[in-house]
């Protein structure tokens, strides 16, 4: 490890050991190391569509890939009472399968293991079979298409949570999406310190306290570790 890199790791974490209130804010980056796709990456979904490119291909259903070792690292910081929330773009279900609370996170682009009833908001499991809402409106699948509006309760405490935040950590989005790329603004505005991990440049840069251009998995594990030490944590 170079460096420069272990002085802004041990910076991170100091960071969040001194936090009060953190929000973590992810991107398709977090799941790379899983296998899947980015976005806006140089073969992400969105590069390769802009070039007329069919998506990159992968091993097998989104649903069946795994967590790894980044989502693994912020539900430690859930565990450890350092995660106050999670706010991700991501709709490939990792988040919840790697083990944060459901009441902790908002998928503001829907989830694929989801449905939604889009008269009353209510989601329900794809596992459960079900094709009706307990209100009577056919249920739909959650993820948010282009131009669709974003599922209310999610942005709402997305916005709610990045306002109360003093610091906000973006892991793996470019922030060009909006209203998602809305929550870091508004983190800064109330007050938050910024940090992004994120190989791609992204439009907050010049505002971040802390800028990391490496891998995440050679980032944010390695900072969690050391706050751990920081806090007493075997």
């Amino acid at each position: 490890m170079d460096k420069n890199l272990e002085e802004r790791i041990e910076d991170l974490a100091k960071l969040m050991f001194k936090a009060r209130y953190l929000v973590c804010f992810t991107g398709a980056g977090i799941s790379t190391e899983s296998g899947l796709p980015d976005f806006r990456g140089p073969d992400g979904l969105w590069t390769r569509r802009d070039k007329g490119l069919p998506p990159p291909p992968t091993t097998k259903p989104w649903h069946l890939y795994e967590p790894n070792q980044c989502h693994y690292a912020i539900v430690e910081l859930q565990n450890m009472g350092k995660l106050k929330f999670l706010i991700s773009q991501n709709v490939d279900n990792l988040h919840l399968k790697s083990g944060i609370k459901p009441e902790l996170i908002a998928e503001l682009h829907g989830n694929i293991t989801k449905l939604r009833c889009p008269h009353c908001g209510m989601v329900y499991d794809r596992s459960w079979g079900l094709t009706v809402c307990r209100c009577g409106s056919p249920l739909m699948p959650s993820v948010v298409d282009f131009g669709q509006p974003l599922p209310e309760r999610d942005l709402m405490l997305a916005y709610e949570h990045s306002r109360k935040s003093d610091l906000f950590i973006v892991v793996g989005s470019s922030l060009v999406v909006t209203p998602a790329a809305d929550m870091p603004k508004e983190a800064l505005q109330h007050g938050a310190r910024l940090v992004i991990i994120n190989q791609g440049d992204t439009p907050f840069d010049r505002y971040a306290h802390l800028r990391f251009y490496e891998k995440i998995g050679h980032v944010l594990p390695p900072a969690v570790k050391r706050l751990k030490v920081l806090m007493g944590i075997g």
